[in-house]
């Protein structure tokens, strides 16, 4: 078993404010993203300038705060927020959904390229590489503070978590940073690098995130309020299927339109 490092969640604080290391991850992420997305756009030759490119940034981030969290109240406790609408606005609670980010984002470029007149699945693929970085340090921002842990386990890389019982349990945030972030940022950037057609990276995104997600799920114990539907798949897994079956349909529509005459 391995012991839980108990890293302060709050880096540091200045009176009434606290800087918490899931704050600055998500910063970094952010941050990292713009300088992908400028890096990628070059190397994609997607006609942004630095001014366009932080704007497609801001774009991004306004689709991942409202449909993440449109997507936590309908996904995961609409019970809960029916009968407390206004705790729906409650964002500095925590309560987002990577799905329903997702589905923000979707409609946040669709609306960027609309106005800028850019293709969308160029546009995508970069977004959705850049992505890849944030989601990584988002997980090991879970890690850091103790929460969405895995289910018990008895192998030799078990942690006892603060506030989940005496038992090991997988460190589930850190494999999901491991596929979710670091291997899929290198499959796509990749694919970017030996100049794979336009909607190759995005429908790769889908797939191989849905993949992922889907199996760390069985490691990641299930949401408290939820546990598993059907005694099968938790929220996770049901959400991740359309993800793998668009990515699926998508691939084979692009290598379908590629051998055609």
């Amino acid at each position: 078993m391995l012991t839980y490092p108990q890293i302060d969640p709050v880096i540091f604080r200045f009176g009434p404010f606290a800087i918490r290391w899931y704050g600055l991850m998500y910063l970094l992420g952010f941050l990292a993203g713009y300088v992908l997305i400028r890096h990628l756009s070059r190397l994609r030759h997607l006609p942004l300038n630095k001014t366009e490119a932080a704007d497609l940034l801001f774009y991004c981030v306004l689709g991942v705060v409202v449909g993440g969290r449109l997507g936590y109240v309908l996904f995961y406790d609409l019970g809960y927020f029916l009968t407390r609408p206004l705790q729906a606005l409650a964002i500095w609670q925590g309560g987002m959904s990577f799905h329903g980010g997702l589905a923000g984002v979707v409609v946040a470029v669709s609306l960027f390229c609309w106005r800028k007149k850019l293709s969308w699945f160029l546009t995508a693929d970069v977004l959705v590489t850049a992505a890849t970085v944030g989601i990584g340090l988002g997980r090991l921002g879970n890690f850091i503070n103790g929460e969405l842990w895995g289910r018990v386990t008895e192998a030799p890389w078990g942690m006892v978590f603060p506030g989940a019982g005496p038992l090991p349990r997988h460190p589930s945030q850190l494999y999901e940073a491991l596929l979710e972030g670091a291997l899929l940022f290198a499959i796509l950037y990749l694919l970017h690098r030996r100049a794979a057609a336009p909607g190759i990276p995005f429908f790769s995104f889908l797939l191989l995130y849905g993949v992922f997600r889907f199996a760390v799920e069985f490691f990641r114990e299930p949401d408290a309020h939820i546990g598993t539907l059907g005694h099968l798949l938790t929220m996770g897994q049901v959400l991740s299927l359309p993800m793998i079956l668009v990515g699926v349909a998508g691939l084979a529509w692009i290598h379908a339109g590629r051998r055609r005459p």
